[in-house]
C-alpha cells in the first residue's frame, strides 16, 4: 500500500475513463426477494419482535420496497409482517393494483385513508378497526418501520417514530395496553445488524445499474460545460433513461440558492464561476465540483492557492479511503484514518467520510467516531468527505463502490460476466492511469472513482498520484 502521507497529488493530461452505455437493469430475483424477507425475519426473532408495521410514501419507500419490490406513487401504505412469515398490505384507492405484482405475498386491505384527498372513500373503515382485523391487537411486540433509525444520545431513540401522527395514534389505540411499541428500523439499516446492510451478487449487479448510470451522466455534463450552455442544459444531461433520480439534481453555476432555489435554472454558465453537479439513481451517485476555468491563473485573486489549500488534499482524502477501506475494519478506523490525512480542524469536514446507499442516496453509515460496526462483504458505500473552507469553493468527487470478498468477487464473475467485465476496466483505470494502490476489496460500481477535473474547461486534464 503507499503511504500516502508521501503521496505527491499532481494534475496532468490523463485520460479519461471511459463509460459504458445501453447497459441494461438487472431485475432481482425471487431467490432474492426470499433471502431478504428471511433476513428481516430473523431479525425480528433475534429481538423478540411479533410484527412489523413498515410505512412508505413516495420519498420514504426503502424499508417498505425491500420486501415488496414498488413504492407507493401518490400515497402512504403499510406493509405489515408477521413472525410467522405472513403479511398484510394496506393499500390505498390508486395501489390497490400493484398488490397483485408486490413481491411478497400478501393478504391485501384497502384502506382509502391512504388516498388522496377529496378521493372516494370506498370501503372506509377506521384504521385502529383495520389493524385490530389483522391481528395486531393481540401481538406483545410491534415494531415500528419509517425509513429512519434514530441514533441521538440524549433520547430512547426506540420511542421516537417518524410516521404520520394518525397512523401512530391507530396504533397506540388499538393495541393491547402491555404491547411494546418501538421503531424498528434498525433491523433494516443498522451497519452492524440491518438486513439491508449486505447485498449479494444479484443485489449487486442490480444496484450497479443507477451507480454506472450517474457516472455517465456525470462525465458527459463534465464534458458538456462551457461559456454558453445554462444550468438547465447541463441538468438535462444529468438525467437518464428515464429513471427517477434519488436526489435533487444539481447543476449550479455561480452563486448557490438564490431565491432558495435548490433546482437547475436557466443561467448561463460564466467563466472563473464554481460549478456543483450532482445526479444519483438507485445505488449510486456521482458528484463534482470545481471551477469553470482553464488553469490555475484564472483562478479568483483570494483563492489562488484553491489547488493547494483545498482540491489536492481533498484528492489525497480520497485516495486515502480507496487504499485503506477493507472488509472487517471497524468503522472508526476508517474515520480516524480520514481524520489523519484529512484533519477535520483544517478541512471542516462534519458529515461521516463515507456512508451506506441502496435504494436510496444515503441509509446510513457505520463509519462515525467511535464506531465498532465493522464493514462487510457486500456493502455498497459512497465516498462522502466535504470539506467546508471559508472564503473558498468547495470540492467534491463522490462516487459509489462495493466491498467484495473473493466468494462475492468470484459469484460476480461467474454469474454476471458482462459486469465483471466493467468491474475490472475500471479498476484497471484507478490503479494503471489514477496510479491510486486500489484496496483488493474494493470493486467499482462507477466509471469515475477517483476520477476529478478541478478545472472544467481543462478537459483533459485531472488528478492522478505520483
Amino acid at each position: 500500500m503507499t503511504q500516502m502521507n508521501n503521496v505527491n497529488v499532481q494534475l496532468a493530461k490523463i485520460e479519461k475513463p471511459m463509460i459504458f452505455n445501453d447497459v441494461a437493469a438487472t431485475y432481482l430475483t425471487d431467490e432474492t426477494m426470499n433471502e431478504r424477507k428471511q433476513k428481516v425475519l430473523e431479525n425480528m426473532a433475534s429481538e423478540g419482535f411479533d410484527a412489523l408495521v413498515i410505512y412508505a410514501d413516495k420519498e420514504h419507500g426503502g424499508n417498505f420496497e425491500y420486501l415488496t419490490g414498488f413504492i407507493p406513487r401518490f400515497e402512504e401504505a403499510l406493509l405489515v409482517l408477521y413472525s410467522h412469515g405472513a403479511c398484510t398490505l394496506i393499500l390505498g384507492n390508486e395501489n390497490l393494483k400493484m398488490a397483485k405484482v408486490s413481491r411478497i405475498e400478501n393478504q391485501l386491505v384497502h384502506s382509502p385513508l391512504f388516498s388522496l384527498p377529496n378521493q372516494p372513500m370506498d370501503n372506509e373503515a377506521r384504521l385502529e378497526t383495520i389493524f385490530e382485523s389483522i391481528g395486531l391487537a393481540e401481538k406483545n411486540k410491534i415494531g415500528v418501520v419509517g425509513w429512519k433509525m434514530f441514533t441521538t444520545n440524549e433520547s430512547d431513540n426506540s420511542e421516537y417514530f417518524d410516521l404520520p401522527y394518525f397512523i401512530i395514534q391507530a396504533l397506540l389505540t388499538s393495541k393491547n395496553p402491555q404491547a411494546v411499541l418501538e421503531n424498528a428500523a434498525h433491523l433494516f439499516i443498522r451497519g452492524d445488524k440491518g438486513a439491508r446492510t449486505v447485498n449479494n451478487a444479484n443485489e449487486i449487479a442490480h444496484y450497479e445499474y443507477g451507480a454506472n448510470l450517474s457516472s455517465n451522466c456525470i462525465l458527459k455534463a463534465m464534458d458538456a460545460v462551457g461559456l454558453e450552455v445554462t444550468e438547465a442544459m447541463l441538468g438535462n444531461i444529468l438525467t437518464a433513461d428515464g429513471q427517477t433520480n434519488t436526489v435533487v439534481t444539481i447543476a449550479a453555476t455561480g452563486q448557490r440558492f438564490e431565491y432558495a432555489n435548490v433546482y437547475p435554472t436557466h443561467k448561463t454558465v460564466k467563466l472563473g464561476d464554481p460549478l456543483s453537479l450532482t445526479t444519483a439513481f438507485k445505488g449510486g451517485l456521482s458528484s463534482r465540483t470545481g471551477f469553470v476555468i482553464e488553469n490555475e491563473s484564472q483562478l479568483p485573486e483570494n483563492q489562488k492557492d484553491y489547488l493547494d489549500r483545498v482540491a489536492k488534499p481533498y484528492y489525497k482524502a480520497v485516495a486515502t479511503w480507496l487504499e485503506t477501506i477493507k472488509i472487517g475494519m471497524a468503522g472508526d478506523e476508517l474515520y480516524q484514518t480520514i481524520e489523519l490525512v484529512f484533519p477535520k480542524t483544517n478541512y471542516h469536514w462534519h458529515l461521516n467520510p463515507g456512508h451506506l446507499v441502496s435504494d436510496e442516496e444515503w441509509m446510513s453509515s457505520p463509519i462515525y467516531a467511535g464506531s465498532n460496526e465493522k464493514l462487510k462483504s457486500g456493502m455498497i458505500l459512497q465516498i462522502d468527505i466535504i470539506p467546508s473552507i471559508a472564503g473558498y469553493t468547495g470540492v467534491s468527487a463522490e462516487e459509489c463502490v462495493a466491498l467484495a470478498d473473493e466468494k462475492l468477487q468470484n459469484q460476480l464473475q461467474t454469474e454476471y460476466p458482462e459486469l465483471w467485465k466493467r468491474i475490472a476496466a475500471r479498476k484497471a483505470y484507478i490503479k494503471e492511469v489514477l496510479n491510486i494502490e486500489l484496496s483488493e476489496d474494493i470493486i467499482p460500481l462507477s466509471n469515475t472513482v477517483g476520477y476529478l477535473r478541478p478545472f472544467y474547461l481543462a478537459k483533459d486534464h485531472a488528478f492522478h498520484c505520483e
